[in-house]
């Protein structure tokens, strides 16, 4: 029963569902560590999670590092 409304949810609202957990977690984050803790640790997941998506799209990492970090000058 609950898989299926969850399921339902997911499909339908992607989203939103995602929206709430995201809000959700926030939230457990602000209460529990303060604000800049917690922002801290946003950072943290988010760079995970953008590192990790370029490895799933088999994007070469290290030359988009090389790129992100070279020298503007030249």
């Amino acid at each position: 029963m609950w898989e299926k409304l969850l399921l339902s949810l997911i499909n339908k609202h992607r989203g939103k569902t995602i929206g709430i957990l995201i809000g959700l977690l926030a939230s457990i984050l602000f209460i529990s560590y303060g604000f800049w803790k917690a922002i801290f640790i946003i950072i943290c997941i988010s760079l995970g999670y953008f590192i990790g998506r370029k490895i799933d799209e088999d994007k070469n990492l290290e030359l988009w590092i090389k790129q992100l970090f070279k020298d503007k000058e030249q």
